[in-house]
């Protein structure tokens, strides 16, 4: 069984956190740890990361070196509770209003002082057309004061809902109660950026000569293709109990390369481990090998704005066809669960019902796929075709060949795989040049709503080109209730839609192998969104 974020704090009744004992984040190293001399960790990062803009960027890899570089409201600790980052503490009457109270000793990395001020600019920035932001939809759903207008060109970003009393003071106003808004402060896209920077280098902010960050670290050496170097920010307000001090993020996309450099000692952790050599690291290296439950969904999903698959036989078809427990247990076998929904089951206070495909044998599922199929006009004599993309990853392109075979085999499908690579891949899905596309998705807070909010119509992040205004209205319902019971059982409804439509094929709930070298430290094990903050980690002695 998988540990669950604790959400007492954040999802009952409103209250004063500035009265609550907080926890602390800096890297808590045991007494009596030995620390290695060299304290430089390598990580492997699956590719190279599209950009460092918190307000640009939407996809794992990008994340995982923003938590370093930039730091927000709160953070998370290894159990994945929410804890105070830029903000000492907050406090809201009706969790519709919140007020966050600032450390005063937060830097930046040129010196300046961070303000409510720039949390105010970068807010705004997110939500503005003008930036273009891929998740300016999250600002949206943290029910942020005039936002959905603002994004939709009807208002200008300063009618925001986010106000600075003073330099140390910041207030977020919202439209509606949203329990969860503090947990949700959290993600990349609230991270505040340096105004002043952006103003002077454009896009070009980024680079590393030029980069002002107010994380941890700071953007050292970046090489595409290569290695992006993070060193200490001698300015961060915690940098006295942070250890490491260089983080390098290793762009590697085949697993099997990863996995020998790892072995050779080059790498420290990886960002995944190859299918077919799992069980020889069980077996070899189980003091490495690190498996956590893990708040994602890997699903492949049609373009339902191109026919065929605007019509929900062909969708239904191809979903069922999928035989997910050969995915999950030969295919994987690495702990991996059936998915017949978006929402993990791991999720905080989610209760989902099996669809009613669910609870088919395999077999039942294959008859239905063919008669939904022959009903929608394919058969032997006109065979379905199509084109699924996947980005560059061999993993990706192991379950899409075999997932092609299963068709094939079943349905008499003859299937295109087409690769490119994570940049191009997400500008192809973004636009809506594809047929079918493999896509996963992890939640950015512990929230049923982080992973149903993706399918509104609305909202086109990851590619998703679904619009259904009945499961709008469920969501848009689900949000704007106080009622964490009526939340959970609209949650559940949606999900009984999307099983009924199916504008995706949920295929399995992820779990997150990885190799961590013993020497690791502050490794968070017990994290569902697998947030790694370099800050918290360090090296000890062999």
């Amino acid at each position: 069984m998988y540990n669950k974020i604790t959400q007492s704090l954040l999802m009952g009744a409103a209250v004063a956190l500035s009265t609550v004992a907080l926890p602390t984040f800096a890297a808590e190293v045991p007494e009596g740890t030995k620390l290695a001399p060299v304290q430089e960790l390598v990580r492997g990062n699956g590719t190279e990361v599209a950009t460092l803009d918190p307000h640009k960027s939407q996809g794992v890899p990008e994340s995982h070196v923003i938590r370093d570089l930039l730091e927000g409201l709160v953070n998370q600790d290894a159990d994945g509770k929410t804890i105070p980052g830029v903000a000492t503490d907050w406090h809201t009457p009706d969790n519709q209003t919140f007020t966050f109270n600032l450390r005063k000793d937060a830097k930046w990395s040129n010196g300046d002082p961070v303000t409510a001020h720039d949390f105010v600019y970068s807010f705004q920035r997110a939500v503005d057309p003008a930036t273009a932001s891929p998740y300016a939809w999250y600002m949206e759903y943290t029910k942020m004061k005039n936002a959905k207008a603002i994004v939709a060109g009807k208002l200008d970003k300063a009618e925001l809902g986010v106000r600075a009393v003073d330099d140390h003071t910041l207030v977020v106003e919202l439209e509606t109660a949203v329990p969860y808004f503090v947990m949700m402060a959290g993600h990349t896209t609230m991270m505040p950026v340096h105004k002043a920077t952006i103003e002077k280098h454009g896009d070009q902010w980024t680079k590393p000569e030029n980069f002002v960050g107010n994380g941890a670290y700071v953007a050292n050496k970046w090489v595409i293709n290569e290695r992006l170097e993070l060193t200490r920010n001698a300015q961060y307000w915690d940098n006295a109990k942070t250890v490491l001090n260089t983080v390098t993020f290793l762009p590697i996309e085949n697993q099997v390369s990863e996995m020998n450099r790892y072995l050779s000692g080059e790498i420290d952790i990886t960002e995944t481990v190859p299918m077919e050599h799992f069980k020889r690291l069980q077996k070899e290296h189980a003091e490495s090998l690190s498996i956590q439950g893990s708040l994602c969904t890997y699903y492949y999903q049609f373009n339902t704005k191109r026919a065929p698959f605007d019509d929900v036989r062909v969708r239904k078809a191809i979903s069922y066809a999928i035989d997910r427990h050969i995915v999950s247990n030969a295919i994987l076998g690495q702990g991996q669960k059936p998915a017949y929904f978006l929402t993990p089951e791991i999720t905080a206070d989610f209760e989902p019902q099996m669809p009613e495909y669910g609870l088919m044998s395999q077999k039942e599922r294959n008859e239905e796929a063919k008669r939904l199929l022959e009903e929608a006009g394919y058969g032997p004599n006109n065979p379905l075709k199509f084109s699924l993309l996947y980005n560059t990853s061999q993993d990706h392109k192991k379950l899409a060949v075999a997932l092609g075979s299963m068709w094939k085999k079943t349905l008499g499908l003859d299937v295109t795989l087409e690769n490119k690579e994570w940049k191009t891949y997400l500008d192809t899905k973004d636009q809506g040049d594809f047929d079918v596309a493999r896509a996963g998705w992890c939640g950015d807070y512990n929230e049923a709503s982080a992973f149903l909010t993706l399918m509104v119509s609305g909202n086109t992040t990851a590619g998703q080109h679904w619009a259904n205004t009945d499961y709008d209205k469920l969501i848009d319902k689900a949000i704007k209730s106080t009622s964490e019971a009526e939340r959970t059982a609209l949650y559940r409804d949606a999900e009984i839609m999307m099983a009924k439509e199916m504008p995706i094929a949920p295929i399995y709930q992820y779990v997150m192998p990885r190799l961590v070298s013993p020497k690791v430290g502050g490794f968070p094990v017990n994290n569902a969104e697998a947030k790694i903050y370099s800050k918290d980690l360090y090296l000890k002695a062999n």
